[in-house]
């Protein structure tokens, strides 16, 4: 059975850091995911990451402040969040199974964040 447990989420101030981290069980993947969805938005896609972590994208709207990376030997992908801005609040979600760039069959139960200003 699959599972991804995401954690790290929290409260902070508008500037600061968290580091979200994500382990998968069951299996592993080639390729791993951060969306978040803030409260009455849309799902948004934040980051993906390649098995070998040589092929990474970043969604626009955090580029420069958010870094993902992966631990291959822990089953793992974390997304590093620097500078944080109050329009970051949101449920943070790790995704696995890629079916298209958006589309994930695998899904964490979510971590929130909230930057408050």
């Amino acid at each position: 059975q699959v599972q991804l447990v995401e954690s790290g989420g929290g409260l902070v101030q508008a500037g600061d850091s968290l580091r979200l981290s994500c382990v998968a069980s069951g299996r592993t993947f080639s390729t791993m995911g951060w969306f978040r969805q803030a409260p009455g938005k849309e799902r948004e896609f934040v980051a993906r990451i390649n098995w070998s972590g040589s092929s990474k994208y970043i969604a626009d709207s955090v580029k420069g402040r958010f870094t993902i990376s992966r631990d291959n030997a822990k089953n793992a992908v974390y997304l590093q969040m620097n500078s944080l801005k109050p329009e970051d609040t949101a449920v943070y979600y790790c995704a696995a199974g890629s079916i298209s760039a958006l589309e994930y069959r695998y899904w964490g139960q979510g971590t929130p964040v909230t930057v408050s200003s």
